[in-house]
């Protein structure tokens, strides 16, 4: 996957280039470091770099194209790159054409992220004032005036690239205002629609997906799993529940069952034993009477 992201300052660029390194095991080719890493190789493009920064000049394209030459046939860009900052130009643009022509390669997609200028410049306006108030150094190259030459440099050189890629049908135009995860998305969905990723590439991505994928149904599984065994455990303790009601209710039974038995035995007795007393009192009581009787009749005679 060989793809050029587009985007004046402050557009998120730089952000986006590092996650889709991260996701799809692709490099990030800046100019800058590669100018850099050239020269201090000694290869000798980056020798004649040299030469030419050393006088002050600017590095000419063709001295650019040859050391993007030199870094795309490494190996690790084997699975594809990202190119950050160049082209910056037409011409530029349609020396890398050439360049891929020649090493039978194709420029898959070309993403560009537009922004709100306004909203860019409120965004480091804000950022500076702040920075200011905490007693911050405020980088020279971080300030509103800065970035609006910056934005005027971009308008003038590389928009027109807007232009070039569209007609080429290379174009794709993503909403940089977006959030940070809602971009990378929205560029995922892009480079497929294009059919820029290839299978492989996309597994891969799947396969660094699975795992946070897997985690997740691990977790509902376990959640199912926990409301399942509090259920079943609820089961037996509703049944002792329900055991013990009933064992109340029949102790509860048999206790008045019991005392009424008790009751009634301890009525039989006191009727029994009272009845016994009444009847003695009543046999001493008649006895004791009849012997009356028979004294008073003794005294009559």
């Amino acid at each position: 996957m060989r793809i050029i992201l587009l985007g004046p300052p402050g557009s998120g660029k730089g952000t986006q280039a590092q996650l889709l390194v991260q996701r799809y095991g692709i490099v990030q080719l800046s100019t800058g470091e590669m100018l850099r890493a050239a020269v201090a190789a000694g290869t000798p493009v980056g020798l004649k770099a040299k030469e030419i920064m050393a006088s002050g000049a600017l590095v000419p394209d063709e001295v650019v194209v040859g050391i993007i030459s030199d870094r795309i046939d490494q190996p690790d860009a084997k699975n594809g790159f990202i190119l950050d900052g160049f082209p910056r130009t037409v011409p530029q643009a349609e020396a890398l054409d050439e360049l891929l022509k020649r090493k039978h390669l194709k420029l898959d997609a070309v993403i560009e992220l537009r922004v709100n200028e306004s909203a860019l410049l409120n965004r480091v306006e804000t950022r500076v004032a702040q920075m200011r108030e905490r007693g911050e150094e405020v980088r020279l190259d971080d300030t509103p005036e800065v970035l609006t030459k910056r934005l005027a440099n971009y308008r003038n050189q590389t928009e027109p690239l807007i232009h070039y890629y569209s007609e080429r049908r290379k174009l794709s135009t993503i909403d940089g205002m977006m959030a940070i995860d809602e971009v990378t998305r929205a560029i995922h969905r892009q480079l497929l629609a294009l059919g820029a990723l290839e299978p492989k590439t996309h597994a891969r991505s799947a396969a660094k997906a699975a795992p946070a994928k897997k985690a997740r149904a691990s977790k509902t599984a376990t959640r199912k799993a926990a409301k399942k065994a509090t259920k079943t455990a609820r089961k037996p303790a509703k049944s002792a529940k329900k055991a013990v009601k009933s064992a109340v209710r029949g102790s509860k039974k048999t206790a008045k069952k019991a005392g009424k038995k008790a009751l009634t035995k301890t009525v039989k007795k006191a009727a029994k034993k009272a009845a016994k007393k009444t009847a003695k009192k009543a046999v001493k009581k008649g006895a004791k009477k009849a012997a009356k009787k028979v004294t008073k009749k003794r005294a009559k005679r």
